[in-house]
């Protein structure tokens, strides 16, 4: 069998840079790093993670959970994660919790058991295990990062845009093209970034205003949510001429719905969505919405997480990332 002694004789290093370029690579430079690996590949050495983790009590693995695992706006999120675990020399566990908090707890219990070493947890809710892990090391950082939702409560660090700024940008945009009486599809209220959004949302209509006009109706962030939406809105007294909805997946099915009722997109009714997954430009019309840097939060999780693992605790408790509005041909001017 190859050892580490052959890899480090055919790297010309120690034994101890061997061991350090795939356990600890922040330790090591980025040309012994890619020196090591070539030669861990040209002989074909396996690590005994077995031994390791007996030394150590370190899996190498990072866990990351989402609450719904078919939900488009995630892939791009964890393509991020797994490229930069790699990078670091950790592999990724994905959990789908389906927004169950058992499930979430059951995830969790993995970093007590030292299945993982860190969690980023891409829900809003803090698992009860990862919650009494982070009052036990404070005031150190426990290795739990979020992604796309903040609160500063919860007392973990977390990589996200600033919501409330994002959704008063989209109600922007459709003042601007003289609508006044909008509609408003929220995600579940309990989520932090659904309120902020709503705040946003609402801040900006006051200052138009234009609160009074405004038509909010809650949502879950599915395709059908979004179609059920259009229903509520198009009972109101006034129906409105605009709709911002929360995800990209609530707007398509608001257009959808829309189509059936011989609502014309945009001409009859501008929409926008969030987040600009990838199907989002392939609508008919294409989706005018506010893109999140997914991949960048995925890769911004890890990084943080491998920042605490490595002891270098000064992490930010709260990275903003930007955000971008997308204007395509689901919003027009309000025809007069």
């Amino acid at each position: 069998m190859v050892s580490i002694h052959d890899v480090a004789r055919r790297a010309r290093v120690s034994t101890a840079t061997v061991s350090r370029a795939l356990s600890r690579p922040d330790l090591v430079s980025p040309k012994t790093r890619r020196t090591v690996l070539s030669a861990v590949r040209q002989l074909g050495y396996a690590p005994n993670s077995a031994a390791k983790h007996l030394r150590t009590r370190r899996s190498g693995n990072l866990l990351v959970t989402v609450p719904d695992i078919s939900n488009p706006f995630f892939s791009l999120i964890l393509q991020g994660a797994e490229d930069e675990a790699q990078r670091l020399g950790y592999a990724v566990l994905l959990g789908d919790t389906q927004g169950d908090p058992k499930r979430e707890a059951r995830y969790a219990q993995m970093l007590m058991r030292h299945e993982a070493d860190g969690l980023i947890f891409l829900g809003h809710r803090l698992p009860r295990p990862a919650a009494e892990l982070v009052r036990q090391m404070a005031p150190q950082y426990a290795p739990v990062v979020n992604g796309c939702e903040f609160s500063p409560r919860l007392g973990v660090p977390s990589v996200h845009i600033d919501n409330a700024a994002a959704a008063a940008e989209a109600m922007d945009h459709l003042y601007r093209l003289g609508h006044r009486h909008i509609g408003v599809v929220t995600g579940p209220l309990e989520s932090p970034l659904s309120r902020d959004r709503l705040a946003g949302a609402t801040a900006r209509a006051r200052a138009e205003q234009a609160e009074h006009t405004l038509g909010v109706v809650h949502g879950d962030f599915s395709i059908e949510a979004g179609a059920g939406a259009l229903l509520r809105l198009l009972d109101r007294r006034e129906p409105p001429t605009a709709v911002f909805c929360f995800s990209d997946e609530m707007a398509m099915g608001l257009i959808e719905a829309a189509r059936e009722r011989g609502v014309r997109v945009p001409r009859d009714l501008s929409v926008i969505g969030f987040d600009d997954i990838r199907f989002a430009r392939h609508m008919d019309p294409p989706l005018t919405t506010i893109a999140q840097p997914m991949r960048e939060i995925g890769v911004g999780t890890v990084r943080i997480l491998a920042d605490i693992l490595a002891g270098r605790t000064i992490a930010p408790l709260s990275v903003t990332l930007p955000h971008t509005l997308v204007v395509r041909k689901s919003t027009a001017r309000v025809r007069s």
